[in-house]
């Protein structure tokens, strides 16, 4: 839940709309550099430092790519906490999660202040403009997390989501799987006059999401998230599990996950780069691209910047005032 500090912190940090900042080009050649905006400045280093060695990308590729889709990713991310999840050595090295923010950090950085536990605040950094999200991609982290409630109140959520991976089995689990999966879930929120909007995970799966009213607890959206997700897989036992325990899941199935509506998780962004070994990118799709057999490889960190400038922002619903649903009701 949020505290009362928490709800003053936000209401000082939050809700700034968006800045229209410049595009900018990153050096090729230098290991550090400096981007200024108005009386703003953040040190981007270590620039050639190879991210993806197969692929021959850098902590460079990784910093202009975001630069690059900042104008559609920063309306999603803005006025939420940020889990930072940090590769300092790249895709294929290890990580670590970082919640509170570090030491130093921008005196302009926008802080969002939640209760964990019985009085113990931790402050995460907000990605509110094109500095602050340079900010925490220099930090290493390749795929932004973000929560699902602004943090004007960080326990009313507004949209929920599922999570369609494939069961790991002794056989793979083929993508038209996952394709068939999403769209049996599109159809299923239809019949309950839900809007939904799918992406690629850029790992393995799809994301659907509905856009909703922001009116019940997270607690009462992972409850219908949960109820959904088990009847629906009921009704298509042979397609669909909800199985919680993972040695209980049958092989060969698509888990329709829901936990991930719990309190203080997260999902990977939209147009958040992944740290897969073809650097595959969080896609915003059409259903009838998910119709027609479209593939994750299809979207990657160097190709998706050029579909964004053609086709503008698929997930722009997810941001407007109307066509929410009220789950209370449901």
């Amino acid at each position: 839940m949020a505290s009362r500090r928490a709800r003053e912190g936000a209401r000082t940090a939050a809700g700034r709309p968006a800045t229209a900042w410049p595009s900018i080009q990153l050096p090729t050649h230098a290991d550090n550099v400096e981007i200024r905006a108005r009386d703003r400045a953040v040190r981007l280093t270590n620039l050639r430092k190879i991210f993806w060695p197969t692929l021959g990308l850098t902590k460079r590729d990784l910093l202009q790519f975001y630069a690059d889709v900042a104008p559609v990713l920063l309306p999603h991310v803005q006025d939420r906490a940020m889990v930072m999840k940090r590769y300092p050595n790249g895709a294929s090295e290890g990580f670590f999660f970082m919640k509170r923010v570090p030491q130093p950090h921008p005196p302009w950085l926008a802080l969002c202040a939640i209760e964990h536990g019985e009085g113990h605040i931790i402050n995460f950094p907000m990605i509110q403009d094109l500095l602050s999200l340079l900010w925490v991609v220099n930090l290493g982290c390749i795929d932004l997390n973000q929560w699902y409630a602004r943090c004007d109140d960080v326990d009313r959520p507004d949209y929920l989501h599922f999570d369609l991976d494939p069961v790991t089995g002794t056989t793979a689990v083929p993508f038209a799987r996952l394709r068939e999966a999403a769209l049996t879930v599109r159809d299923a929120l239809a019949g309950l006059d839900m809007p939904a909007y799918v992406k690629t995970t850029g790992s393995r799966g799809l994301h659907v999401y509905v856009p909703i009213v922001r009116e019940p607890t997270q607690k009462e959206v992972w409850t219908f998230a949960k109820r959904f997700a088990q009847a629906l897989a009921d009704a298509r036992p042979t397609l669909l599990t909800a199985e919680y325990a993972v040695a209980k899941r049958p092989a060969g199935r698509v888990l329709l996950d829901y936990n991930q509506n719990a309190w203080g998780r997260t999902l990977a962004s939209v147009y958040s780069v992944r740290p897969h070994p073809q650097a595959l990118v969080s896609t915003p799709l059409t259903w009838d691209e998910v119709t027609q057999g479209v593939n994750l490889e299809e979207f990657h960190i160097r190709n998706v910047p050029d579909r964004v400038r053609e086709r503008g922002d698929l997930w722009a619903p997810l941001l407007a005032k109307t066509g929410r649903v009220r789950l209370k009701p449901l």
